[in-house]
This record gives structure tokens, C-alpha cells and sequence, in this order.
């Protein structure tokens, strides 16, 4: 059932993404499908891999293709214009012969797999001043440091760039919240911001020009500390957008009728699947999912279901069991003789074709391909936990199989307790002087064992094993 429509944006027809069911027109768990042209259709609520520089961490396009079944992707401006504006960048210069998209092509993902552009990665670093934003631009922090992003320039580079849907820039802090006298100056930048933002792409569409389906950010408070933006949005801007952005909870809690019809892109960073559920509950349609792959760093293989209640005596109120754990750390020693999956059950790649032995040995000896399986491994999951959900919606159940979820699992993820892998500077705030370096050796060299050993070796080259002073030391020949 879809929900009702009111107002002259709930009278637009929305071909791209329609509610297939949903128990009522407030915020409640709702089945979708968004179809784009060219693109595989998503059923929701689903989600978004993060990317890295345009690639998911860890997975590389072939790997991605092959091994992977990641139905879309959020990718930064940020991650690309380091060189801007002293320099054009690198995918500003790229024009694929095929007249296709730019950014598509310069990251080699597939055809079939929907694109999403925003101008911050998600979760973004917070930029270090009280204040980063400017009446005409925000502070985005690229690889060699923050930079500010014009709405002029994001518009621009939205439109070269030719992405499936596109973020509109909005007046975000984040990392902090919006103080009251800050509220009107960002409801006003962003109403600016995408009011600029419209303009650009009626002016590209009267030259022939394709366009990308327009997202319109929500400030991260209520709808009614941002009225004025609302009220932009249903009659200015009405015909002009297809979604909504969402970076606070509290911005959907009392979201207008009028747009309760459209696609909700939550970027508000989830840290578990609880949390997860917590916005799928409110008719969130799709999610970035950042500790998926924070948890494949970490060497966590996820290993949570959305199952159906179990009525067996051990599960019951009177004898309730441990609260399961929501993944495996993989750097524990006893894995190390362990010939079982992952997760047993689990029909992804690395558990079809591995064990937790090699994982295990891989992750020990920094080999990449041990984060390459975990990563492949915990996008299966997290894609098999979505389908589990969106079918518990069919079927009417999804309150009681989240309640079920919520006793039946632990509240935070495990605690690790090896080192990932190398990490990516920019994707982390500096602290200043005496800051620590965020990728430490693996191996070191013991204080002056390395010089003791080269004297004892060489006190007599023609020794003979048997007659060293020092058992154990071969012959050494010069």
C-alpha cells in the first residue's frame, strides 16, 4: 500500500521509486523499488556500499563483479579533487569516447550497479575550526588536507560526472550539532545552495543534457526548526527533486505527508544492525552501512541473522541463553587449526572456498587477501541480513523478528584484538603535534641484537659448527 499523497509535490508521478507496501502513511517499515534506466532495481529497504576513491576497501572491480552481489555504491567529490583548484583533476579530464558517465568509467564499476554522488564520504572526518561552512561553500577534506567545495563547483561536477543521483549540497556540521542561532544561516545557505543547484540543471536539460536524480538534504533537526527549507521544498522545488538525504533521525520524526511518498537516503551512519533496524522501523529505503566495513578492519567476520522467533524452552523468558555475538574475531589464536567456515551456513565465496585457518594465518602474516575475504564475506552477510528483513516486512512480522534480534544479539560489535591494515591518512582528523603514527611497523629490530649477532658470527669464519663458542650459529663464509 503506498502511502498517501497530498500537496502538489504528492500529486507528482514517481516512476523511479514506488512503495510497494507499508502498514500506513506515517513512519513505519515500508517495501520499495527503485528503478533507474540501465540499472539493476533495488528492492528496499537495501543499502549502499561505502567506497574508498571511488572502490569499495579492500575489493577490487573484478573482485567486485565476480565475487560480490553489491546492488549500489556512495561515492565522495571529496575522494577527487585534491588538485582543485590549482590543478583540474585527473576525472574532470576524462571524457569516455562512449559518451557515458565519467565517474562511472574512471572507477570501473559495472553497468548495472547504481552510482550514488555526494559531496562528503560517509562516515565523513569532521573538519577541525567550530565553523567550516561559508555562506558560499563547505569544508570537504580531501588527501592532502581540507579544502573548501563551492555549490557552484559541486553542480558542475555533479553534472560532468553523471552519477545515477546526486546528493544536494546542504549547510551539514558534521560532527557537531546546529545551535539555534546557526539554524537560520544554514536553512538559508542550503535552501541557496539548491535553488543554484536546480538552476544549473534546467540550464543543462534545455541543451539535451542528461540529468541525475536529485536528492534534497534535510537539515540534521526537526522538520519544524527548518520550516521555511520544508516549505521550499514542497512548493518552489517541488518538481525539481526525487528524495530526500537524511543525516538526523529527528528530521524524519515529524517529516511532512507530502513527503512521505519519496525515497529517504539515510546517511546517518548506523554503527550496528540494531541500529539498522532502528531505521528501517521509520521507513528509512536505503542505508550506508560504515561498519561493515570498519568491521572487516578490524578482522571481524560478521555473523548475525534476522531470523523468525524460536519458541524452544532454551530461548524462553524463564531460561533466557548468552546474547549471541554479531560477528568472529578472526585474529584469535584458535582459529589457527579450525577447517570450518566462517559461518556456517554462509554461501558466500570466502566460506565456500576457505576456512577460518587460512583466514586466520592470512591476517597474522598481513597478507591483504585476509581483509579481501573478510570484506567479501560481511557485504554477504549484510546483504542476506537485508533480504531477511525486507521479507519479514512482506510477511508482517518485522516487529516481532526485530524484538527478537535485539534480545537475541549483543549491543556492540566484538573487540578486536589484532591490528588492520594499513590505514588511509586522509580518511582521519590530524591532532596536532606529537600525534602518534596511525600505521605502525609489523616487524621491529630488537635494540643492538642485530649487531651482536653480525660479531658473533664473524669472530671465527672458519669455525666449524661443532666448534662455535656460540651453539646454533652456522658457518659463516666470506
Amino acid at each position: 500500500m503506498a502511502a498517501s499523497k497530498s500537496s502538489a509535490l504528492g500529486d507528482l508521478p514517481d516512476e523511479m521509486f514506488n512503495i510497494i507496501k507499508a502498514a500506513g502513511s506515517v513512519l513505519v517499515p515500508r517495501l520499495g523499488r527503485l528503478a533507474l534506466p540501465g540499472r539493476k532495481v533495488t528492492e528496499t529497504p537495501h543499502f549502499l556500499a561505502g567506497t574508498s576513491r571511488g572502490a569499495v576497501p579492500h575489493i577490487t572491480q573484478d573482485t567486485f563483479a565476480r565475487d560480490t552481489s553489491i546492488g549500489g555504491v556512495y561515492v565522495a567529490l571529496e575522494d577527487f579533487i585534491e588538485r582543485a583548484p590549482s590543478y583540474v583533476p585527473p576525472i574532470f579530464m576524462f571524457h569516455p569516447p562512449d559518451g557515458s558517465s565519467p565517474l562511472r568509467r574512471f572507477v570501473a564499476l559495472p553497468d548495472e550497479t547504481l552510482l550514488v554522488l555526494g559531496a562528503r564520504r560517509t562516515p565523513p572526518v569532521a573538519a577541525p575550526s567550530a565553523n567550516p561552512n561559508t555562506h558560499d561553500a563547505i569544508a570537504v577534506c580531501t588527501a592532502v588536507g581540507f579544502k573548501t567545495l563551492t555549490a557552484e563547483d559541486f553542480a558542475g561536477a555533479a553534472q560532468h560526472l553523471q552519477a545515477d543521483i546526486v546528493v544536494g549540497m546542504g549547510d551539514v556540521p558534521h560532527g557537531r550539532s546546529l545551535g539555534s542561532k546557526r539554524i537560520e544561516k544554514a536553512t538559508d545557505r542550503t535552501i541557496q545552495w539548491m535553488t543554484e543547484q536546480v538552476g544549473r540543471r534546467k540550464a543543462d536539460a534545455s541543451e539535451g543534457a542528461a540529468l541525475a536524480k536529485l536528492f534534497a538534504p534535510l537539515l540534521p533537526i526537526t522538520c519544524a526548526n527548518q520550516q521555511f527549507y520544508i516549505d521550499c521544498l514542497t512548493d518552489e522545488l517541488a518538481h525539481d527533486f526525487s528524495g530526500l538525504a537524511i543525516y538526523d533521525l529527528s528530521s524524519v520524526e515529524d517529516l511532512p505527508e507530502a513527503l512521505h511518498h519519496l525515497p529517504r537516503l539515510d546517511l546517518t551512519e548506523p554503527k550496528t544492525p540494531h541500529e539498522v533496524l532502528q531505521r528501517v522501523a521509520l521507513g528509512m529505503d536505503i542505508l550506508t552501512v560504515p561498519f561493515v566495513t570498519a568491521a572487516t578492519d578490524a578482522g571481524i567476520a560478521l555473523a548475525f541473522a534476522f531470523e523468525a522467533p524460536t519458541t524452544s524452552p532454551e530461548t524462553s523468558d524463564d531460561h533466557p541463553i548468552d546474547a549471541l555475538p554479531l560477528g568472529t574475531d578472526m585474529w584469535l589464536p584458535t582459529h589457527a587449526v579450525d577447517l570450518s567456515a566462517l559461518v556456517d551456513g554462509c554461501h558466500c565465496y570466502t566460506c565456500i572456498n576457505h576456512h577460518r585457518a587460512y583466514l586466520q594465518h592470512l591476517l597474522v602474516a598481513k597478507e591483504m587477501l585476509g581483509w579481501v575475504l573478510l570484506q567479501i564475506h560481511n557485504h554477504h552477510m549484510i546483504d542476506v541480513f537485508f533480504r531477511d528483513v525486507r521479507q519479514s516486512i512482506a510477511d508482517g512480522k518485522f516487529d516481532d523478528f526485530a524484538e527478537h534480534f535485539s534480545r537475541a544479539h549483543e549491543s556492540s560489535m566484538p573487540a578486536t584484538t589484532g591490528q588492520g591494515p594499513r590505514v588511509r591518512g586522509y580518511q582521519f582528523r590530524s591532532e596536532g603535534r606529537g600525534e602518534g603514527k596511525k600505521n605502525k611497523a609489523p616487524f621491529t629490530r630488537l635494540d643492538g641484537a642485530n649487531h651482536q649477532a653480525v660479531e658473533s658470527a664473524l669472530r671465527d669464519t672458519t669455525a666449524s659448527v661443532g666448534e662455535s663458542d656460540e651453539p646454533g650459529l652456522i658457518e659463516m663464509r666470506v
